[in-house]
């Protein structure tokens, strides 16, 4: 039965305005699994669709598996992910690369917009990232002009998860994801 349900039935009894019968009881807890039923068939179907489709902010949740982020294409007919985490906002298709090196990790950040997944070049991008320490570290990507993409090197080697905000200002719109990975 679903917390809110279990909630809402200890607040009908403790304020008295439901007096407690057998068959009540037997109602409600028809229907909490009736309601959790639906509930579990629509996040598997929603999680089928698209995993971030009900993501109640701007800044969206990144998948941290490569089905997920295969999902995302196929539900977004992207043809152009690059095998990273991907994150959609709006029109823009966010997308973060991670390959670990002996001095650090690369990092290649896609900024995309549109059906066609047109490259946005010559933007601030900032990354924010928090490492498995807790202590907070600021990169700057730069413009990779061939590869139509954004690059940068955080330069540690840690074990551990990597939190990453990428912020970035296109013409004066925040569009910011979320992003994490593990070395």
């Amino acid at each position: 039965m679903s917390t809110s349900l279990i909630l809402l039935i200890n607040y009908l009894i403790r304020n008295e305005i439901v007096k407690f019968s057998t068959s009540f009881v037997t109602i409600l807890i028809s229907l909490g699994f009736l309601l959790g039923a639906c509930a579990s068939d629509r996040e598997q179907s929603a999680a089928t669709e698209s995993p971030i489709a009900n993501s109640p902010s701007p800044v969206a949740a990144s998948p941290t598996t490569p089905e997920a982020t295969t999902q995302i294409d196929a539900a977004h007919n992207t043809s152009v992910s690059q095998g990273g985490q991907v994150v959609e906002v709006g029109p823009y298709h966010l997308e973060l690369v991670t390959l670990k090196e002996a001095s650090g990790v690369h990092l290649d950040f896609y900024l995309q917009q549109g059906d066609t997944h047109e490259a946005i070049p010559d933007i601030n991008v900032t990354g924010q990232i928090q490492l498995p320490s807790g202590t907070q570290k600021t990169v700057q990507f730069e413009y990779d002009v061939d590869g139509k993409h954004y690059v940068a090197i955080l330069p540690e080697t840690a074990a551990g998860e990597y939190k990453v905000a990428i912020l970035t200002d296109i013409k004066g719109e925040k569009v910011n994801g979320r992003f994490s990975f593990s070395q």
